[in-house]
C-alpha cells in the first residue's frame, strides 16, 4: 500500500508509523504482514460476530480499546517505563486517537450490514484518496498518476458496491464514511511519525479507552442486560477483539522494520483474501465473480500507484 498503516480493521488500523527501514531477511517481514493481516480479519470477524448476537457497538469498541490498551502496556512498559507516552505531538496524536475510534465505529457498523470481504474492500479506497488529495493537504506535487489511480480504483468500488450486487445502501454509506476516516488517519499518521511507532500504538488505545469510556455510564441501561445475558463463549469472543487487534498492529510494526514499505504494499492487499475466507467459513459469504473484479481493480490500482511511487522515491534518493 502506498502508506504505511492498517486500512481495514484497525481501526484498526490504526498501525502506527514504522521507520521504514528494513532490518533483516525482509521475508520474514512479508509473512509477519501476512500475519498481520490474519489477526486483523479475524478482530472484524469477531466484532461483527458479537453484534450478530445484540452486543452494542459502544461496549464493543470499549472492550476491544480497553484489553487491547491493557496487553500493549503489560508488553512495553516492562522494557519501555512510562516514558513510552511521551510524544512531541500530543495534539496530532490525541486527534489520530479521535479519527482512529470514529473510523472504528464506522467500520463495525458497516459490518453489521454488509459481508466482512466487501466491506474490507471499499476500505482499501483510503490510501487512493489521501494520495489524490495529497497537494491541498500534505503540499506534495499534484502527480496525474496519482488521479487516475484513484479514480480507478473508485471505478472498482462502484463494481463492488453496484446495484446488482445485493447489498445494504446503509452498510456501504458507512464503509465509504470509513474509508474517509481512514484516508483522514493516515495524514495524521504521517503527523506523528516522529514518535516511536509503540508510543503512537499506545496512544492510539488509549485515546479509544479514555472516549469510550466516558460514553459508556450514558448507555449502562441498554449495555449491562445485554453483558449480563453473554455466555462464556461470546465473552471470549468480545474480549478476543482487543488481543486479536493488539497482536495485528503489534506484528505489523514488526513487518515494517524488517522489510521496506515499498516490498510490503502489495501484501497489505492479502487482508481482503483472509477477510473473504473467514466471511465464508463463519457465515457463508463469499464474493460473486463480478464482486472479484471490482475488488482485483481496486487492489490493482493500489499495487501499480505503489510501484509508480516507489520507482519515483528512488529516483529522487538516487539522483
Amino acid at each position: 500500500m502506498p502508506l504505511k498503516s492498517h486500512p481495514p480493521g484497525g481501526h484498526p488500523s490504526s498501525a502506527p508509523a514504522a521507520t521504514g527501514k528494513a532490518l533483516g531477511n525482509p521475508v520474514y517481514g512479508i509473512l509477519i504482514l501476512i500475519l498481520s493481516s490474519w489477526a486483523l480479519s479475524t478482530l472484524d470477524a469477531g466484532g461483527k460476530w458479537v453484534m450478530g448476537v445484540g452486543v452494542p457497538l459502544l461496549f464493543l469498541c470499549w472492550v476491544r480499546y480497553v484489553v487491547h490498551l491493557a496487553l500493549v502496556l503489560a508488553l512495553v512498559l516492562p522494557g519501555k517505563g512510562f516514558g513510552i507516552f511521551k510524544t512531541k505531538r500530543p495534539k496530532a496524536q490525541m486527534l489520530r486517537g479521535m479519527v482512529m475510534l470514529l473510523a472504528t465505529f464506522s467500520f463495525f457498523t458497516a459490518l453489521s450490514y454488509l459481508p466482512q470481504a466487501e466491506a474490507t474492500a471499499i476500505n482499501f479506497l483510503a490510501p487512493l484518496i489521501v494520495l489524490s488529495i495529497a497537494p491541498w493537504l500534505l503540499k506534495e506535487a499534484p502527480r496525474v498518476s496519482r488521479w487516475v489511480a484513484a479514480a480507478i480504483g473508485f471505478l472498482g468500488v462502484i463494481v463492488i458496491i453496484r446495484p446488482g450486487a445485493g447489498l445494504d445502501p446503509v452498510g456501504v454509506a458507512f464503509g465509504l464514511i470509513t474509508a474517509s476516516m481512514f484516508a483522514i488517519q493516515f495524514i495524521t499518521t504521517r503527523q506523528v511519525a516522529i514518535d516511536n511507532s509503540l508510543t503512537t500504538l499506545v496512544w492510539s488505545g488509549l485515546m479509544g479507552t479514555i472516549i469510550t469510556s466516558v460514553l459508556l455510564p450514558f448507555n449502562l441501561d441498554v449495555i449491562l442486560p445485554i453483558a449480563k445475558q453473554l455466555s462464556a463463549f461470546e465473552w471470549l469472543i468480545l474480549c478476543s477483539t482487543g488481543f486479536w487487534g493488539c497482536l495485528g498492529h503489534l506484528l505489523q510494526i514488526q513487518a515494517y522494520q524488517r522489510a521496506a514499505a515499498s516490498m510490503l504494499a502489495p501484501f497489505a492487499y492479502l487482508q481482503i483474501v483472509s477477510a473473504a475466507a473467514l466471511g465464508w467459513l463463519v457465515w457463508g459469504h463469499f464474493p460473486d465473480a463480478l464482486t472479484w473484479v471490482g475488488i482485483a481493480i481496486v487492489c490493482g490500482s493500489g499495487i501499480v500507484i505503489g510501484f509508480i511511487e516507489w520507482q519515483r522515491q528512488t529516483r529522487t534518493l538516487s539522483a
